[in-house]
């Protein structure tokens, strides 16, 4: 046994020191990023925010409202073969720059992932995606992965180290995604006592990625704007949002009301909810490591996206960066026990 005594931070004990800019507006930055993917080559433009591939958020409704805005979807993967050709027919090309295929690492998940790539090739981008990141049998599903789709982009987690991150790149992943137990309907950490600060971690990852070539995706743990400029601020090139972009008209989920206001349902991805839906319970071995909330009805996800976009750009005005690369180059996180007046805290 062992004590790790240096202090990790989440975004709720930092806040960005402002400095001297010469922006005159927000509407002087840009949040368009480009990379070149470490393994395929490729080269991806857009807005480097994802929604996460949970059945009430990565749907192929959010998929589309997202690519209007040059973001990202990774899409959940309870979608059959049949919706998958449907969905795609007739796309433009640029479409399949903002969209990932998302499985686990079972045998019936790598049999599926084989004939959605066959019947439609143009599709980029692959989301390797377990919980615990860190098991050899992962590593070796990423590696047989690389070697049976070269061309195309792989995303995989969940980690929060630096030598997983690089093992996880030699492995043959482009993007490596971050975060064990932040997200808001998870109860990893409450189950399991296992977790990392969120920024920290994605400031640790970061740095092993970016050494090796790789990217980063900051997945989990922010509740607002702010959070996701801090993110960035923290080096994460892209950022996956799960709770922030849900209850929206694109989101799973039906609606109900309850004295006269409307919910839509959220819940995690290893919550009982999600295993009676997709596997017929939680099994004997196994506890639920989820959340299941009603969360307000929030209409179309277009006015989310602008006052998301809207709040990092502004993060930009106060710390002088032009653009979202930038951002972590002009950032100075400051320690701090407060971050907002609480007064008024009603809706």
């Amino acid at each position: 046994m062992r004590i790790e005594y240096d202090i990790k931070l989440g975004f709720k004990d930092v806040m960005f020191r402002p400095k001297r800019s010469t922006l005159k507006s927000r509407s002087e930055v840009s949040l368009e990023r480009e990379f070149t993917f470490l393994h395929t080559g490729r080269r991806w433009k857009g807005v480097p925010v994802i929604a996460a591939n949970m059945d009430t958020v990565g749907t192929f409704e959010m998929a589309e409202a997202l690519a209007s805005a040059k973001m990202m979807t990774a899409i959940h993967k309870h979608y059959t073969v049949e919706e998958w050709s449907s969905f795609l027919k007739g796309k433009p090309e640029e479409f399949y720059h903002h969209i990932a295929l998302s499985t686990g690492t079972g045998a019936s998940d790598e049999e599926k992932i084989k004939k959605i790539f066959s019947q439609n090739p143009e599709l980029q981008f692959l989301c390797i995606d377990v919980a615990n990141g860190y098991s050899q049998h992962f590593v070796n599903f990423v590696k047989k992965a690389r070697d049976r789709f070269p061309e195309k982009t792989i995303m995989a987690g969940n980690v929060v180290t630096g030598e997983m991150v690089e093992e996880l790149l030699l492995a043959g992943a482009d993007m490596i995604k971050v975060g064990i137990g932040p997200g808001s309907v998870c109860t990893t950490r409450v189950k399991t006592g296992v977790g990392y600060p969120q920024l920290s971690a994605i400031i640790e990852c970061a740095d092993a990625a970016h050494g090796l070539k790789g990217h980063i995706v900051g997945d989990g743990g922010c509740r607002v704007p702010g959070d996701v400029a801090k993110a960035f601020g923290g080096g994460a090139d892209f950022v996956m949002l799960g709770g922030m972009l849900a209850g929206h008209d694109e989101s799973g989920g039906d609606i109900s009301e309850e004295s006269g206001k409307k919910y839509k349902l959220f819940y995690g991805m290893s919550s009982r909810t999600a295993m009676e839906k997709h596997a017929g319970g939680v099994a004997e071995y196994r506890a639920s490591e989820g959340k299941t909330v009603k969360i307000p009805y929030k209409g179309s996800v277009s006015e989310t996206v602008k006052d998301l976009l809207g709040g990092i750009r502004s993060t930009c005005t106060y710390v002088g960066a032009h653009t979202l690369r930038e951002l972590s180059k002009r950032t100075t996180f400051i320690r701090v026990q407060e971050q907002e007046n609480q007064v008024f805290t009603g809706d």
